[in-house]
């Protein structure tokens, strides 16, 4: 059997199992094997072991531009503040103490709920103005307007 057809299933099982993981290293170890299959169907006399190697080193430099690409990229935290929200205004509708909890409301939601847990170091009566300072876990540290 041609080794084409060898790499093209290599390929397709590694790009599969990058769909089970989302790691993102199996889709260029995936990417490299379809590389290798072009490159048999182009050069079908290319013995085995340079094809092994010529794997991998495309593993090798696609994988290396995966990690530099990854150093300049955002990080994806889903779910959690990035800064966007510190400064936000609400209206506390349950008194908050530096040593009880209390809750705000928000005009428009944030991080997808418009009432949160509030933990504030000084004393915040409920109905006054407060503006987020952190976002700790599950709940807001908020100040004083």
């Amino acid at each position: 059997m041609n080794t084409l057809w060898w790499w093209c299933g290599l390929g397709l099982v590694l790009l599969c199992l990058e769909m089970t993981s989302g790691t993102l290293y199996f889709l260029w170890l995936g990417i490299a094997a379809l590389v290798m299959a072009i490159l048999c169907g182009v050069f079908p006399d290319m013995p085995l072991a340079l094809q092994a190697l010529n794997y991998a080193v495309l593993s090798a430099i696609a994988l290396a531009a995966m990690r530099k690409y990854e150093k300049h990229r955002p990080s994806m935290r889903i779910g959690q503040a990035q800064g966007e929200e510190i400064g936000r205004e609400g209206v506390v509708i349950v008194a908050i103490a530096p040593q009880q909890p209390g809750k705000i409301r928000f005009s428009q939601g944030v991080l997808g709920s418009k009432e949160w847990t509030a933990y504030a170091d000084t004393p915040i009566a409920a109905d006054q103005a407060a503006t987020i300072v952190a976002v700790e876990g599950n709940s807001l540290r908020v100040a004083p307007r």
